[in-house]
């Protein structure tokens, strides 16, 4: 009975943490470049032995399995795969096709990004939209004059036809074990490339989220159901363990 609670406590907590993964990921359907995350799942705890009783005058057992105890939330991990481009025709708007991330200086240091919403602020720096400064390919800030900005699929920008700058590109051969997600749209990860696959980069685009929609809510819907279950579940075994506790208190 205590083993029916433990494990239908453990699907409780572990629903409400994947509930939290998908509406984190619903909340950021429309965030140019983001990556979602997934969660992983496992054992509440080391399942145990059990065995049955076979033969009642030497004590012999026979191994029957194992005993669950439930589940929990493990490691989170992020889905690097590449959202579908999107035309908005705003020349400061860059897209990495390819394993790519574009390097941005933030107050705790060097970060990456997918995010290449990119705006010219008061000194004409390249900045992203969270004021963040864009690099150039020797870590450098980029600064780019007044006038019209294209950019060559290799990263390299020019101004009314002059480059200007070139922009500071990570490519990692495995993202998922040289890259970690700090917050927002940011990840930190090794100062130099790991790949030596060429960046194919075009600017009038942005690269959208990877998260679908009819998916994320699909999962949304079983991971609240599983929620109700393990939730009537407890209930249930409640009120067992009370009903025997009652009948205890009888006895004696």
């Amino acid at each position: 009975m205590i083993k029916g609670l433990y494990s239908a406590v453990s699907a409780m907590v572990m629903n409400a943490a994947r509930q939290q993964t998908l509406s984190h990921n619903i909340a950021n359907l429309e965030t140019p470049g983001f990556k979602q995350i997934l969660n992983t799942v496992g054992d509440f705890m080391p399942n145990q032995a059990v065995y049955a009783k076979r033969d009642t005058v030497t004590n012999a057992v026979d191994y029957v399995g194992n005993l669950g105890l439930g589940s929990q939330i493990g490691a989170d991990y992020i889905d690097f795969t590449e959202g579908a481009l999107q035309d908005t025709g705003n020349p400061l708007d860059f897209a990495i096709q390819g394993t790519g991330f574009f390097r941005v200086k933030t107050p705790d240091g060097e970060r990456y990004t997918r995010d290449g919403r990119f705006l010219r602020d008061a000194d004409n720096n390249l900045v992203t939209v969270e004021g963040f400064q864009v690099l150039d390919d020797a870590g450098q800030e980029i600064q780019l004059p007044d006038g019209d900005v294209s950019v060559a699929s290799d990263g390299t920008l020019s101004v009314n036809g002059d480059n200007a700058a070139k922009l500071g590109i990570g490519m990692f051969a495995n993202p998922d074990t040289e890259l970690q997600h700090t917050e927002g749209n940011l990840f930190t990860g090794p100062a130099a490339s790991t790949s030596t696959d060429v960046p194919q980069v075009v600017n009038g685009y942005l690269e959208t989220s990877n998260a679908n929609a009819s998916q994320l809510m699909t999962q949304l819907v079983e991971v609240a159901r599983s929620y109700e279950a393990a939730q009537k579940l407890v209930q249930n075994n409640d009120e067992l363990l009370g009903k025997s506790i009652a009948s205890l208190g009888h006895i004696g």
